[in-house]
């Protein structure tokens, strides 16, 4: 399994981070760890995850969740 680092920029919604976590379980991604700080209206999530799974099809569908904002990739 390939471990995956990277931020989500997002609005700050109460279901917000329940919507992310589903499309990461979904997709067949694990999180192994992830920490969220808040700025106003808006949050940063750091995640990190694995799979067998190429990155590029957990943040095509990140993408698409309403609240995400920005999708930044740190490390593969």
């Amino acid at each position: 399994m390939q471990t995956y680092q990277f931020t989500l920029d997002v609005n700050q919604r109460p279901e917000t981070l329940e919507r992310i976590l589903r499309v990461i379980r979904h997709r067949g991604f694990y999180v192994l760890t992830m920490n969220m700080t808040s700025q106003g209206e808006q949050a940063n999530i750091d995640f990190t995850v694995k799979s067998d799974r190429a990155l590029a099809l957990l943040t095509n569908q990140l993408s698409k969740v309403y609240d995400v904002l920005a999708i930044h990739q740190v490390r593969a």
